[in-house]
């Protein structure tokens, strides 16, 4: 496949779409601006009926919005729909696999016909993403016989049989086990790294996940857009002092003596006793720092130091993409908003 030349992969303007629900209307995006650039993996982070899967239903044009306009690879999702389903594919979580009484690689030889894949050509394609994506050993297993995860991969292959130029994944590890959500992982990032301009956007609960995979995360409640920015960005959105834990032999002055330093907020002993014993029984205490910035540490590393103080170690503390979601959002993922969402029970 050449390499995309688009330059936005994903655009959306004043997106809004609005379901017809009795007794009231669910407004389920609600003026959504969203840019993707291509090449990018771009994540949506938002609570149950947040509308990331209507989101994701209108890039693959199998929704109409009510509003706005939404355009994919430079193509409108209402009036150039067949240009973008030729350029694109979605994976879903949980989704079913096709039909059990087909082996795996019937199965994917049967998409790769709706692709418009010439026989040749498909069952090559077929046999090449087996291999890629690790179920070469059930390639003539019913699929009615796999495993959840197997079946997931399965899946992941049938997504990349058109060789797409941008993937949607909605949930694509939802329900795997530790090791074969790694897996799937680490095909999207191959299929991603092969050809520049390939763009995915994820739709993830797993925060660790999307803090691992993502360039550039959005996070999505009540159909708004209240936050987008890197991984990095959005977690100082909610910590914008250092925080260190020092731990030390002796601490002369007492925490104080640390508290007077430049560029230190404060410095407290941690724990309820000043000291414990470390790995080899001898006493250590253990000081949490807020400092300024991270420069601030040379200089209370440098007076511990002088006070011929042992330093036996230094961890930053560091907040989580959880802390920024619950932040802005005001709960957790698995708690839907009162009076909005999606409109559907599996969003």
């Amino acid at each position: 496949m050449a390499t995309p030349t688009f330059a936005s992969a994903i655009q959306t303007q004043a997106l809004r779409r609005v379901y017809a629900i009795k007794p009231r209307p669910v407004v389920a995006l609600d003026g959504v601006d969203l840019d993707v650039a291509a090449g990018e993996l771009f994540g949506l982070l938002g609570p149950n009926g947040a509308g990331k899967t209507t989101l994701i239903k209108i890039l693959t044009t199998l929704l109409l919005p009510t509003e706005g306009t939404a355009r994919v690879a430079g193509f409108d999702v209402v009036t150039q729909t067949g240009h973008i389903r030729r350029i694109m594919n979605m994976v879903a979580g949980g989704e079913q696999s096709g039909y059990g009484i087909l082996t795996v690689r019937e199965q994917l030889w049967m998409f790769s016909q709706f692709y418009g894949l010439g026989t040749r050509e498909g069952w090559r394609r077929v046999d090449e993403l087996i291999e890629l994506v690790g179920i070469a050993e059930q390639r003539d297993r019913r699929i009615s016989s796999l495993s959840t995860g197997q079946r997931q991969k399965l899946n992941l292959a049938r997504g990349f049989l058109n060789d797409p130029w941008i993937l949607f994944l909605d949930e694509p590890t939802l329900g795997l086990d530790v090791g074969a959500a790694r897996e799937v992982r680490q095909h999207m990032r191959e299929w991603r790294s092969t050809v520049p301009g390939r763009t995915i956007l994820l739709t993830t609960h797993y925060m660790a996940e999307a803090d691992e995979l993502c360039d550039r995360i959005a996070i999505v409640d009540r159909g708004r857009i209240l936050a987008i920015g890197t991984p990095a960005e959005l977690k100082r959105r909610v910590q914008q002092e250092s925080l260190f834990r020092l731990e030390v032999d002796r601490l002369p002055g007492g925490p104080g003596a640390l508290a007077a330093l430049p560029g230190v907020l404060s410095a407290v002993t941690a724990g309820d006793a000043d000291t414990a014993a470390d790995s080899g029984g001898a006493a250590s205490i253990a000081v949490q720092l807020v400092l300024q910035d991270d420069a601030a540490l040379a200089a209370v590393v440098s007076n511990l130091t002088a006070a011929g103080v042992h330093l036996r170690g230094i961890a930053k503390s560091e907040p989580t993409l959880e802390d920024v979601f619950v932040e802005l959002v005001g709960r957790g993922l698995s708690e839907e908003a009162p009076g909005a969402g999606d409109g559907e029970a599996n969003e």
